[in-house]
């Protein structure tokens, strides 16, 4: 499809029968004068008193417990830059429509006008009783880590910034899955990450916390290796500057087992690749141009496996294989907060699905004939009907043993099999 034409599908998508991509519809039969007196006034007035009562009522008489807030100021939207929150609504509006196809979870759209982070957080405190979790979304570093970890401490639901733990957890699933495949440990790999933002720090922080050693990580920036002698690093990536000669990214590829790149297109050269160690795993994610094309990498090196952020070439790392199922998990389990083994949960049980034959069902929907883990299939396709009972459970479990959670897993399982029917 050239570029004129899909243009115009996608603004059509959008703008037509009638614009958008979200509308509220009512829970509640309202066609009868006896429907209106309790949808609304006097009825209303009795779970009002209730949760004036118990504040943990609202969880049974409201929708709280099954609705997000996707919040964003619109610095950092895709990979276009700063744009302003308004033009950050279609892709907030889309995150709404995954978490209500693949999760049941309702969302409203909240773009919010903040000249400093501070204005924001304060704006995301005010509303968030609405909400049974906030979705933070597109929001650019280092202000990010600032606002996710500001809000965490304040508020007593889950805060999540997909574009750094979301990214993360598919990151993290299909490395470990390439790894295995290439006959290598992530404790053992050398790893390169091109990218020093949300997405970038965010995943080699979980692979940390899975494995793997942080001596054998290279964080590069657009200035070149993050390394201690640099002046000019925020706390942020002063956490992975490493002690080393190496400066170019030209270098750090050099050996390395791992490339993961969160960054922009064309970066990498078919030379780096071949500079790479046997059998290596390469991530090229920058969307919707990768940091090097499948076709150039696959030229240069027959022994890789390649993933990218798109949907047209195989393992594709999409965030759609996460967060609507962490956020279910969550929510079911009616979790203060998201914890890292609850990524962690998340990032084993998305890994050892893809492990498993495939259903006829995904076959179908990817007009494919058959599938089977190896070097193109290293993570569960989106539409795997497996997801939403696999991630969600794994994650309320966590959430469970962590002691973050109000439900008890069998609790959170039953909820989130009555609210998938």
């Amino acid at each position: 499809m050239s570029q004129a034409a899909l243009k115009k599908k996608a603004l059509d998508y959008h703008r037509l029968p009638k614009p958008g991509k979200l509308s509220v519809e009512s829970s509640k039969p309202c066609s009868t004068q006896e429907d209106l007196s309790l949808a609304y006034t006097p009825g209303v007035a009795q779970p009002v008193l209730e949760i004036a009562k118990n504040s943990s009522k609202a969880y049974d008489y409201t929708n709280k417990g099954n609705l997000i807030a996707v919040i964003t100021d619109g610095t950092a939207i895709l990979g276009l830059g700063n744009l302003g929150p308004l033009a950050a609504k279609p892709v907030m509006e889309g995150k709404g429509v995954l978490f209500k196809q693949f999760a049941g979870i309702d969302v409203y759209d909240i773009e919010v006008n903040a000249k400093t982070p501070q204005d924001f957080i304060k704006v995301v405190e005010a509303i968030a009783p609405t909400f049974g979790g906030i979705n933070l979304e597109d929001i650019a570093a280092p202000h990010c880590f600032e606002i996710e970890a500001a809000l965490k401490k304040k508020l007593d639901i889950p805060v999540f910034h997909d574009d750094q733990h979301g990214t993360a957890v598919i990151i993290c699933a299909g490395l470990i899955n390439a790894l295995h495949v290439q006959g290598k440990t992530l404790d053992a790999a050398k790893i390169v990450c091109l990218g020093a933002g949300a997405a970038g720090i965010a995943s080699m922080k979980l692979l940390v916390a899975m494995g793997a050693k942080k001596s054998n990580i290279t964080l590069v920036d657009s200035k070149g290796v993050v390394h201690k002698a640099r002046t000019d690093l925020n706390s942020f990536k002063r956490g992975f500057a490493r002690t080393t000669k190496l400066r170019t990214l030209d270098e750090a590829m050099t050996g390395a087992d791992v490339f993961v790149g969160v960054s922009g297109a064309n970066l990498v050269s078919p030379a780096m690749i071949k500079s790479m160690a046997d059998k290596p795993v390469v991530f090229a994610l920058a969307n919707p141009n990768p940091e090097i094309l499948p076709e150039k990498a696959k030229a240069a090196r027959s022994d890789l496996i390649m993933a990218t952020g798109r949907s047209d070439f195989p393992n594709q790392v999409n965030n759609v294989l996460g967060f609507p199922f962490i956020f279910r998990g969550a929510l079911d389990a009616r979790a203060k907060q998201i914890t890292e083994a609850m990524l962690i949960a998340a990032v084993h049980a998305l890994a050892e699905l893809a492990r498993e034959p495939v259903p006829a069902s995904v076959l179908k929907a990817y007009k494919l004939k058959k599938l089977a883990f190896g070097p193109d299939y290293i993570l569960p396709k989106p539409f795997d009907p497996r997801l939403a009972e696999r991630v969600p459970q794994a994650v309320a479990k966590a959430a469970t043993k962590k002691t973050v959670a109000k439900k008890t897993t069998k609790q959170a399982a039953t909820k989130a099999i009555n609210l998938r029917r």
